[in-house]
């Protein structure tokens, strides 16, 4: 089990979490996805380390962006 922890700018509503929890939730290997809206935190649990290329794909894939 491995948690990765990311942080997304650009959301404003639970559309905008619902949408990047969906995006993620589609790597493969993901198990768990937690959005805080609030700070942008994006907690991620999946069977084995993901890629941050991957997950920054997803994200981009949802319209919203990684932060630095």
């Amino acid at each position: 089990m491995s948690t990765t922890t990311v942080t997304v700018t650009g959301m404003t509503c639970g559309h905008c979490a619902s949408s990047v929890r969906g995006e993620i939730g589609n790597i493969p290997g993901v198990t768990a996805v937690d959005v805080d809206l609030a700070s942008g935190r994006v907690d991620i649990d999946s069977d084995t380390p993901i890629e941050q290329a991957a997950v920054a794909q997803a994200v981009d894939e949802a319209g919203y962006q990684l932060a630095d």
